[in-house]
């Protein structure tokens, strides 16, 4: 009979001195978390350096960053500390990064693991265990509905798993040099990818890298109408630049472009097209990861057994790209010096496999329930202040609404004054402009939600005066 042979590591994570040390620590933390149950203006004493101190960190980046916003370093749950000791409420969570909110347990724990590993980084020619654990558990859940996504490979940026997955599909489909896309959808701001991404400002004084065309996103209120539509560009594209596209980019869900929904019959009957066609079916989960009624959009969508390529990031800390076996890159093609630190690998376990056991998936999941009850509070403000909001929109985790004439201007001042309120959202979409939210599925409570409602019903009747009273100067002039 042979006796296992336990590893130093193995002995290290299970020394009950370690575990007696995250006791503390997590007591520590949840005894200073106590106050932070609400929103709260800043502090008078300490206004002046903070304001010292974001005017040189925006001297030091060079530009002013979008809120004046600096963490303190602790939060609780959807609620986040300053540096100036006010408390906000996230519901837009770094853009969708902070799934599980500010300071929750079970990611400082994540961070206490990778404090103890060897390295910070991993990559390259150096990678830990936990590569091999998370590279396991998103293509094994990306697989379970029958996708071949068999492969994975890890990277530090939701860009950067776009890169890859560009790379792949041009390498397999050389020489083919073009992209598809929809119109309005955003997929980074590298140099490839700014090409891609269908906003010209971000492509200002850049070099052209990528040709791309763009054809019309899915319309619901004409579903057959646009689909056929989209279908007719798609085929138009190809015959103008025959053997020429190496990939379909396709954003499920619009998130910058304004919380646009896809359709299942739209997304499959463009993708018979570029298949007949040999082209390349990327689906960027890079925002949509783990907030719709599937851990991965394309299930949401039933296109399992069609995409080639997915990329994810945010929610999930280390980002990714998976692909099929016949998009499997050649030597050199892909390698980074890192492809993640050893917290983020960490984190990224802890946030998938929580999400997945706390019951947020699936028709009725959490993740649909609370998208139910923003958008009924969001129902409920437009009844009571008829103009005031158009939407709800989105799905899931992901919650927007047009705000009054949908002007930038006007959802710019909405998003800077729900955030003076206490409220972080963000913009969203152009013509018509929009308010969104991604919501930290792992922590937020529908009595987050509630609050969330009641400052934004606040800050709608403060506009809404101030508007009126601006239409009478108007009228009398």
């Amino acid at each position: 009979m042979t006796t296992k042979l336990v590893l130093a590591a193995d002995k290290l994570r299970n020394d009950p001195r370690i575990e007696a040390a995250k006791k503390l620590l997590l007591d520590a933390v949840a005894e200073h978390q106590e106050t932070l149950v609400s929103v709260r203006p800043p502090n008078p004493e300490l206004s002046v350096d903070y304001e010292k101190l974001l005017e040189e960190f925006g001297s030091l980046r060079g530009a002013n960053i979008f809120f004046p916003y600096l963490g303190s370093g602790i939060g609780n749950g959807p609620f986040v500390e300053l540096g100036d000791g006010s408390v906000k409420l996230d519901m837009i969570t770094g853009i969708g990064v902070h799934g599980y909110g500010h300071s929750h347990p079970m990611l400082i724990e994540a961070g206490i693991n990778a404090a103890i590993s060897d390295t910070v980084m991993q990559g390259n020619l150096q990678q830990n265990t936990n590569s091999c654990d998370i590279a396991r558990l998103l293509t094994q859940t990306a697989c379970e509905s029958g996708a071949d996504l068999k492969h994975c490979f890890l990277s530090t940026s939701g860009a950067m798993a776009n890169e890859n997955s560009l790379k792949m599909a041009f390498q397999k489909n050389h020489p083919a040099n073009r992209v598809v896309a929809f119109s309005h959808c955003f997929a980074g701001r590298t140099l490839g990818l700014a090409q891609v991404t269908d906003k010209a400002k971000y492509r200002v004084g850049l070099p052209d890298t990528i040709s791309v065309d763009y054809i019309p996103f899915f319309n619901h209120e004409n579903p057959e109408r646009s689909t056929a539509y989209a279908v007719r560009r798609l085929k138009y594209h190809i015959a103008r630049f025959p053997g020429k596209h190496a990939a379909l980019w396709m954003e499920l869900v619009q998130g910058e472009g304004g919380y646009y929904e896809g359709d299942s019959n739209y997304f499959k009957a463009l993708i018979e097209v570029a298949k007949e066609n040999n082209i390349a079916v990327i689906a960027d989960e890079v925002q949509t990861f783990c907030r719709t009624t599937r851990p991965f959009a394309f299930q949401h969508f039933g296109l399992d057994k069609l995409v080639d390529l997915v990329t994810i990031g945010k929610i999930s800390q280390v980002c990714a790209t998976l692909f099929t076996d016949d998009y499997a890159p050649k030597p050199g093609l892909i390698s980074q010096t890192f492809t993640g630190s050893t917290w983020a690998m960490f984190a990224a376990h802890a946030i998938v496999s929580g999400l997945i056991e706390n019951g947020n998936f699936g028709e009725s999941g959490l993740n649909v329930q609370l998208h139910r009850h923003f958008a009924d509070g969001l129902k409920g403000i437009s009844e009571k202040h008829p103009g005031s909001i158009a939407g709800p929109y989105g799905v899931g985790g992901m919650v927007a609404f047009t705000p009054f004439d949908g002007s930038a201007e006007i959802a710019k001042e909405m998003v800077n004054r729900l955030y003076d309120a206490g409220l972080m959202s963000f913009m969203a979409g152009g013509e018509p402009s929009r308010v969104r939210f991604l919501m930290p599925l792992g922590c937020v409570k529908d009595s987050h939600i509630d609050l969330a409602c009641q400052i934004i019903e606040n800050v709608i009747v403060e506009m809404k005066d101030q508007l009126s009273d601006k239409s009478a100067e108007v009228a009398e002039n």
